[in-house]
């Protein structure tokens, strides 16, 4: 079924646009995503590795093997997000991730460890990301951009607040008995907001998106609404367009940067000569501008369209790739800091939005698949580089020079970016 009999009945009785409630529903997917989050897990990381004598590098693989996992399912997943919608992928999603982080209470090996932990990685790397923004797309269009934006907000929420729920957790009953807790806040957020809100489009409950008077037909115009037209390219459609592969280029251009840059920030900050407490707190605005940063975009995508916003977007991230290779006190760490989450900010609005409204809805799990691939296999790469040259030349220096000419390609990359 594409709706549940709940989400039918409020549809008929919510005094605004039901949309709202499917992103309301949304958000809590997209909190109760973080419980395998690499902030989650580096809460967990020394009382494991203590009790088991596992290496940082082996409990840190789990991490890249999900996500080469992520990738290989993906492309399948996109399918059949466009057949049965998010409801039902971020119904199973969310209950197979509470379930998989719950039972890593009981690990006693390092084999039970990759087994449970990349079975909820893989989830929050493939199946919440197509899940979470086929659900907004399907539901936006005039609004898609500021709805993206709250998605992201919640979804930095919970990877804000997962770890803390965790970390109390332990000081108050141990690693085992928080795993527990944090399997049960992702099923209890999550699970009964999607099984019973979201539905697959708002067609199926005899409404239009966005909640306009303009009926809004694929490939077609709008009536008397006057809603623009929406774009419905298939998979294989998309496939020959130049936009299809100048958008992957550009996604694997800027997220090795944003993972290689994230993971790696505190080191980073106390090479630098900032303290470990100053560089929590330049990463705390970080985190908390790039938020922000989502919000505006939402806001800016929708006056100056999506090409001038990444063009924006990434001229902002090269100033901070540099301003992060040169800095030298605290003042300078905050500002770099800053401007790399209004660039990430940015680019997590954006991209979301460019694949929707480039693409349409019709196809776009399929489409969306094959570049989420792309995403998770750059995300992947961004902290090798950063520590294999870390390593290597025993500065971070280099790494951020090679990170400062993937934001100038993906910057070409953007101006070369049409409507298909």
């Amino acid at each position: 079924m594409s709706a549940s009999i709940v989400a039918r009945a409020l549809s008929r009785r919510t005094p605004f646009f039901y949309g709202w409630v499917v992103l309301f529903a949304v958000c809590c997917a997209g909190f109760a995503r973080q419980g395998p989050a690499v902030a989650t897990l580096s809460i967990f990381v020394e009382p494991m590795t203590s009790e088991f004598g596992w290496s940082r590098t082996a409990i840190s693989g789990a991490v890249s093997l999900a996500g080469i996992m992520a990738a290989i399912l993906s492309p399948m997943l996109g399918p059949m997000l466009d057949r049965h919608g998010a409801r039902m992928m971020l119904t199973l999603a969310i209950l197979v991730t509470g379930l998989a982080v719950a039972s890593l209470a009981f690990t006693t090996s390092l084999l039970y460890f990759y087994l449970a932990f990349c079975i909820a990685r893989t989830c929050f790397a493939g199946p919440f990301d197509l899940g979470i923004y086929g659900a907004v797309n399907n539901w936006f269009l005039r609004h898609r951009a500021m709805a993206t934006a709250i998605s992201n907000v919640a979804m930095m929420t919970g990877l804000a607040c997962l770890p803390l729920v965790a970390q109390f957790s332990i000081d108050h009953a141990g690693w085992r008995e928080s795993w527990l807790v944090v399997g049960a806040t992702v099923l209890i957020v999550g699970l009964v907001p999607v099984w019973l809100l979201v539905a697959r489009r708002p067609e199926d409950l005899g409404l239009k998106i966005d909640g306009g008077p303009g009926d809004v037909r694929p490939g077609g115009h709008g009536g008397s609404g006057g809603v623009r037209k929406e774009p419905a390219f298939t998979r294989a459609q998309a496939l020959r367009t130049p936009t299809f592969w100048l958008l992957n280029l550009f996604t694997f251009l800027v997220y090795p940067i944003q993972a290689g840059i994230s993971l790696h920030q505190a080191p980073l900050l106390i090479e630098r000569g900032v303290d470990a407490t100053t560089a929590a707190m330049v990463i705390a605005v970080f985190s908390v501008l790039s938020g922000a940063s989502g919000l505006a975009f939402g806001v800016i995508v929708r006056r100056i369209g999506v090409r001038p916003s990444l063009l924006l977007s990434t001229w902002i991230l090269i100033g901070a790739v540099f301003a992060m290779e040169s800095l030298s006190n605290t003042t300078q760490a905050f500002m770099a800091a800053g401007l790399f989450g209004i660039a990430i900010g940015g680019m997590f609005t954006i991209l979301p939005v460019a694949w929707a409204d480039y693409f349409g809805r019709e196809s776009y799990g399929a489409i969306r698949g094959i570049a989420l691939s792309i995403q998770v296999i750059a995300q992947a790469s961004g902290p090798l580089i950063s520590g294999v040259l870390r390593d290597v030349t025993g500065t971070y220096s280099l790494s951020l020079y090679v990170f400062a000419g993937f934001a100038c390609l993906a910057f070409l990359a953007a101006l070369f970016l049409r409507r298909p």
